[in-house]
């Protein structure tokens, strides 16, 4: 590739292969692009902080009741660390965004909810309902956000200077 770059520089590469570089050329800027919309963006308009939601820990299609109209939708959520995201479809960016760090408790709500395979995530302002497919669903994504709220409390735990030692030593 890098003799044929040459040639293309000098001007003495043949068309056939001048024909073949550009099409790589054109196929690479292709694949990044790709690359570019794999990696969805979610912008927090309250502090203007960009997320990258890609590698996600845990990802599907939840049912979630709106904070206003308390209608259900069907959502795509991404868990990534401490963050639980979602958009309305999947590869798209996330409109909305809970922050596990202020979560309190993550637990099974199919009476709250009045639906089956029903969850519930609660800050100390507000609960999200939501419900999935099945009950092997319910209860991966119970897991899942479960170990990303004890990794935040663990975080803050060791980050305030209070890991376990006593001031008796």
């Amino acid at each position: 590739f890098l003799e044929l770059a040459q040639e293309l520089a000098e001007g003495s590469a043949p068309k056939r292969a001048t024909q073949r570089a550009t099409h790589h050329i054109f196929f690479e800027s292709r694949c990044d692009a790709r690359r570019v919309k794999a990696m969805a963006l979610y912008t927090d308009p309250a502090t203007g902080i960009r997320y990258d939601t890609s590698n996600p820990d845990h990802s599907g299609w939840l049912t979630k009741q709106s904070a206003w109209l308390r209608d259900w939708r069907r959502r795509h959520f991404i868990l990534k660390q401490s963050k639980l995201f979602f958009s309305k479809h999947e590869g798209s960016p996330p409109h909305g965004m809970i922050d596990l760090a202020r979560c309190m408790t993550v637990k099974s709500a199919e009476f709250k909810a009045r639906r089956r395979h029903a969850l519930e995530v609660s800050t100390q302002d507000t609960t999200y309902l939501m419900c999935a497919d099945t009950e092997k669903e319910k209860d991966d994504w119970i897991g899942a956000i479960g170990r990303a709220i004890v990794r935040c409390s663990a975080t803050f735990t060791n980050d305030d200077g209070m890991d376990g030692a006593s001031d008796d030593d």
